[in-house]
């Protein structure tokens, strides 16, 4: 057996980022910089009112209360077409372009309308500064400065950043194309009757929703049956169409376990048939394949639904960030309390619990014999065997347990945080 570290750096050194696109920014999102993105205009481009008031001279209401006449109405999107003059104002919206010589904005809740006189007239009832609501050009960014540097990954806040400053066309590592294939002749798809000795499909699936949460482009390639032949032709289409291929099933030694069988042939020696010191997900096929355009990673996971879940969270995702350009390539962790035991036995291993997560209860000081008081409270789920997805469906986390007897009850456990609803609420990752 090899280490889980061991196995992490073996798949690492063979995963590269992808090599950067240009694309448009609507179609960059969920991708990562591969070069700074630098500004093509300021932002903003030309100075604009901060609030709904009125533009208007400052040196013009020093002595305030003072009333000026109304010259006309400044909305966003237009201009005044005409010079805010001396004993001037011009009413103005939020956004609207500063009229020439203005050179503050007055809050609208600073002013009333003088209708005791002739014309239109506003009565300013306390002095501003120059350039007192006045957003500036370049306020937030001048053009041909950065907005984001290489390694940024393009989100929805980041893509409004990046369209604000004129950006059309960005360097970008493209979402990897993943695909999955299931492997096994008892298998059925979802909504079919069930034959005797027959199970769902259900690796194929989430398999392909891990790879979409991880950030790639999910390519669903079917499931096949233990035929040697047809797996081979599947394998050798996939390796023109994606960057990377997953399956599932068939990498242990059993006499019918085709993937190791075809993965032997077309990898040879490169071919690495791993057994991992972990619990679940022991067994575990890496290799890299000729592919259309440039090598293709292809990792072989175990059949058992959470053997096949865990080597993904550990070893497939954090590869399939990397080759997306990730700088952060796992998930978050958070160091919690054991709200009941975590007991094991020692074999050599590393384990991984799956484990509910809930706010911990503030303790009394000095309760629990003087242990920092955690902000999370590890339990774990029902039903540990590698075959029992529904507690990988109840988990929050996997809690690892290093090679010993676990955790007892108020004792401090690491926990890989898998839910992403949670995932916010944690800092730090692998």
């Amino acid at each position: 057996m090899i280490s889980l570290d061991e196995a992490h750096a073996l798949v690492l050194r063979a995963c590269v980022p992808l090599p950067p696109v240009e694309l448009p920014p609507a179609d960059a999102l969920g991708c990562v910089l591969a070069a700074p993105a630098a500004a093509q205009v300021d932002v903003p481009p030309f100075a604009n009112s901060a609030m709904d008031g009125y533009a208007l001279r400052a040196a013009d209401v020093r002595g305030a209360p003072v009333a000026l006449e109304v010259v006309g109405r400044v909305l966003a999107g237009a201009t005044l077409g005409a010079e805010v003059g001396p004993r001037q104002a011009a009413r103005i919206m939020t956004g609207a372009p500063l009229p020439p010589g203005a050179d503050a904005v007055c809050m609208v809740e600073r002013t009333r309308v003088d209708d005791g006189t002739a014309g239109c007239r506003v009565v300013i009832e306390a002095p501003v500064e120059p350039g007192e609501n006045v957003r500036k050009p370049g306020g937030d960014v001048h053009a041909g400065e950065v907005v984001l540097d290489a390694g940024a990954e393009v989100g929805p806040t980041q893509l409004a950043a990046l369209i604000s400053a004129g950006c059309a066309a960005l360097a970008v590592h493209p979402r990897p194309m993943v695909g999955v294939i299931s492997t096994g002749d008892e298998l059925v798809d979802p909504g079919l009757p069930l034959g005797p000795a027959q199970i769902y499909d259900s690796n194929r699936p989430m398999l392909l929703a891990l790879v979409a949460e991880a950030g790639c482009n999910a390519v669903d390639l079917g499931r096949c049956g233990d035929d040697e032949e047809i797996l081979a032709a599947r394998i050798a289409d996939a390796l023109g169409r994606v960057d990377v291929l997953v399956l599932s099933g068939g990498v242990s030694v059993g006499d019918m376990d085709v993937v190791r069988m075809v993965l032997d042939r077309l990898g040879g020696a490169a071919t690495h048939w791993l057994q991992i010191a972990i619990r679940p997900a022991r067994p575990f096929s890496f290799t890299v394949l000729p592919g259309s355009h440039r090598p293709v990673p292809v990792f072989g996971l175990p059949g058992n639904p959470v053997s096949s879940a865990v080597s993904f969270e550990l070893l497939v995702r954090p590869s399939l960030r990397v080759i997306g350009g990730h700088r952060v390539t796992g998930r978050p962790r958070v160091v919690a309390r054991a709200a009941e035991p975590l007991r094991r036995s020692p074999d050599g291993k590393t384990h991984f619990v799956r484990v509910q997560l809930a706010p911990d209860a503030p303790e009394a000081p000095g309760a629990g014999g003087g242990c920092e008081t955690l902000a999370w409270a590890a339990r774990p789920c029902p039903g540990q065997g590698s075959h029992q997805i529904r507690s990988m469906g109840l988990a929050d986390g996997l809690a690892v347990l290093a090679d010993g007897d676990g955790v007892e009850v108020g004792g401090a456990v690491d926990v890989i945080v898998t839910n992403p609803a949670l995932a916010a609420a944690f800092v730090g990752a692998l």
